[in-house]
């Protein structure tokens, strides 16, 4: 069930990804510098560098790309001053959704969530409100054509992982949320090639939604999110999203 509402949100990311690519690699320069300046430049050394780099190269950022913006964090002294900051709130008919952003003006980015959540029949919340509902893991996204399930289990354990899914063509290697660079590294050093590799919030309950309106505004919701330069993620347990394509 996971697998399945996971990889769902992931194709809404991919279709993103090819019609708006260099807003994508925008958004993870931002977050690789970010990182840099406060870890350093060594992925050896800086976990959440090295997870950002996992990510960077599941959404096809080259590696030419990573390199320069790691350089070029490593060597600035002053620069914008960003924070990550969590919002919580509901969509349509109680659907819970997090949202993860980077941003250097918080009253901007707190009034622009809040619009999109009013906006499409849903309500910002405080801090906690919807944080229960989710698990952060890391979560690696495979495909499974030509990939060999038992040997893939046994080398993802092996790695570190925590446990093992699949569903519908996809297989599914979660981790602890710190781990997913150092698994995904692993991972590619032995040839797979990844849909996603990064820390998500999973929910542990979904909610299905009937009325059409509400599938709409629930997909015009995620879009602006998407498009927000400030916002890295959004996670939401809402299940039937196939029905509203």
């Amino acid at each position: 069930m996971s697998g399945h509402n996971k990889w769902s949100t992931i194709k809404r990311k991919k279709e993103k990804t090819d019609n708006a690519r260099a807003k994508v690699f925008t958004k993870i320069g931002r977050e690789i510098a970010v990182v840099v300046r406060e870890g350093g430049p060594d992925p050896a050394n800086n976990s959440k560098l090295k997870d950002v780099i996992a990510k960077a190269k599941a959404n096809n950022v080259p590696n030419d790309n990573i390199e320069r913006i790691i350089k070029k964090a490593a060597g600035e002294t002053g620069g914008a001053d960003y924070e990550t900051i969590i919002y919580e709130g509901y969509g349509p008919k109680g659907v819970a959704v997090i949202v993860e952003a980077l941003t250097d003006n918080r009253n901007r980015t707190a009034g622009d969530v809040r619009h999109y959540f009013d906006k499409f029949g849903g309500n910002m919340g405080q801090s906690g409100s919807v944080n229960f509902l989710f698990s952060k893991q890391g979560v690696i996204l495979i495909e499974s054509e030509d990939v060999d399930e038992e040997a893939l289990m046994e080398d993802a354990l092996e790695a570190g992982a925590t446990d093992f899914l699949t569903d519908e063509g996809i297989f599914e290697v979660r981790t602890d949320p710190y781990d997913c660079g150092a698994v995904s590294e692993a991972l590619a050093a032995k040839g797979y090639k990844f849909l996603s590799a990064e820390a998500a919030y999973i929910p542990s309950t979904y909610v299905t939604l009937t009325e059409q309106e509400d599938m709409v505004n629930m997909n015009k919701m995620l879009d602006m999110f998407d498009d927000n330069d400030d916002i890295q993620g959004v996670w939401h347990n809402w299940e039937n999203t196939d029905d509203a394509e």
